[in-house]
């Protein structure tokens, strides 16, 4: 059994995340396109969001980063939403991005991602190094940090449309494609912040396609033991599941 040292895991490089980013788009698209009428009406874990409306989020985020206009006229709205109303930033960007949207049919839903994915990739690739490397965000949910602007464009929004793919499934029973080099490489990223996050011993058994061993310190006495599917773990530090000992620790998607 090959146990990977998660000091050795590296962050997602901009290009990686970019190629990683087109990979998800078109898996996303593929598995949309297969959902019937009454699967877009399922209600996913994210308690206000039946499957439609999750990706009318989805769409909205994706068509921010193929246009600037569009980017500034969310967050525009987003701050003044947020200063009337209080709350996360996220929350208001993510439901002003359902509300202009809300007229959308699942198909026209499915046809303008389809359409803007590409346009998104390329936006977000071309976000220069400089910007990426030293603009900073303050968020405020789930955790209250202050981001470099390359964490957001390059590991959650690839993480938050992975885990939307994940819901879908979750919300309708349907088989989850899974591979090692594309859902592998952005669940080892996971591990690696959460154990950079916490800092404790462990080892780590992830089940299924897309897992793996880890292990940080693991021959620490006190070293936490934990086997659990390796989708499950991300569900889990989502806040989707329970969590118990080192997984309470959250991992941003």
């Amino acid at each position: 059994m090959t146990i990977i040292d998660t000091t050795t895991i590296t962050p997602l490089t901009h290009s990686e995340a970019m190629d990683l980013l087109g990979r998800e788009f078109e898996q996303t698209i593929a598995m949309l396109r297969s959902l019937d009428d009454h699967e877009w009406t399922m209600q996913t874990d994210c308690p206000e969001w039946d499957i439609r409306r999750m990706y009318l989020h989805v769409l909205g985020a994706s068509e921010a980063g193929a246009s600037m206009r569009e980017n500034v006229h969310q967050l525009r709205k987003a701050y003044a939403h947020r200063r009337r109303h209080d709350g996360p930033l996220e929350a208001a960007l993510s439901g002003l991005q359902v509300r202009e949207r809300e007229d959308l049919s699942a198909a026209e839903v499915v046809e303008r991602l389809e359409k803007v994915a590409p346009k998104t990739v390329k936006g977000r690739r071309r976000t220069p190094g400089l910007m990426r490397n030293h603009a900073k965000l303050r968020v405020d949910g789930p955790v209250h940090e202050t981001w470099k602007l390359g964490y957001l464009i390059d590991t959650i929004y690839l993480r938050d449309m992975w885990m939307h793919r994940v819901d879908t499934s979750h919300a309708t029973g349907r088989p989850l494609v899974l591979t090692s080099d594309h859902d592998g490489r952005i669940i080892a990223d996971v591990v690696g912040e959460w154990g950079r996050r916490h800092g404790r011993p462990f080892v780590l058994e992830l089940e299924g396609a897309a897992g793996g061993t880890f292990a940080q310190d693991a021959d620490a006495p006190d070293a936490e033991r934990v086997t659990i599917d390796a989708v499950e773990f991300c569900r889990t530090l989502a806040g989707r599941n329970p969590a118990t000992g080192l997984l309470t620790t959250i991992v941003p998607f």
